[in-house]
């Protein structure tokens, strides 16, 4: 698992969950991921008890996809529109009756300068890394989005000299600008799923050809 500090342009699910705690807070929605952290340090209390129990989790259903707000509703007795909020009223959500409040604020769910940290993948895979060198093979989750560089920076945190290889498939130099697919590695999971075959039957291989040039530690 990356490093929570390390700055991505894609984060997968299985990342975000990692931050389901109140010290420690993401949530990603309409795919954008947010840091909620500081919101929750500096607001505590009831209002943030919805947002510390969505810890960790995609909250897309909150939103209403085509304004990027939140959901609203009318209210049958006032008429009334007011935000739509069944899991309890949190942060920056004035309260159901009129009674005047201050709103000079911009909610956090669209301050993405404060809180935002990247981009939600749209679909993950898996990729089997296969050392030439030390002949260790290391099976990953990465985004699907992401170039060949920047699965090299994941796979950093289980191997520090990675930049030091060259990356190969089926014996042809990758181009490590380029994502997955855009080298010629399809992500056949789809298929498999069609075909009723478990999509870790088959994961694509990379193989990494030692340099003579070791990265600094």
């Amino acid at each position: 698992m990356a490093d929570s500090k390390t700055k991505r342009r894609f984060y997968m699910p299985s990342e975000i969950a990692t931050h389901s705690t109140e010290d420690d807070a993401w949530v990603s929605f309409l795919g954008k991921v947010y840091d909620i952290t500081r919101l929750i340090r500096e607001n505590r209390g009831h209002l943030t008890a919805p947002l510390e129990k969505a810890a960790g989790t995609d909250i897309s259903h909150w939103f209403d996809k085509e304004t990027g707000d939140i959901r609203t509703a009318i209210d049958e007795a006032s008429n009334l529109r007011f935000y739509f909020t069944p899991q309890g009223r949190f942060v920056h959500i004035p309260p159901k009756d009129p009674t005047p409040c201050n709103m000079d604020y911009k909610p956090w769910w669209n301050d993405d300068e404060s809180f935002l940290v990247g981009q939600l993948s749209q679909k993950t895979r898996w990729l089997k890394i296969i050392n030439t060198l030390s002949r260790q093979e290391h099976v990953m989750e990465v985004c699907s989005e992401e170039t060949l560089q920047e699965i090299l920076d994941r796979f950093l945190d289980s191997n520090k000299h990675a930049a030091s290889y060259t990356w190969k498939r089926l014996g042809k130099v990758l181009d490590l600008n380029k994502t997955l697919e855009e080298n010629s590695i399809p992500d056949e999971s789809g298929d498999f799923e069609k075909l009723g075959i478990p999509d870790d039957m088959y994961i694509p291989a990379v193989h990494l050809y030692y340099n003579d040039d070791l990265t600094e530690a």
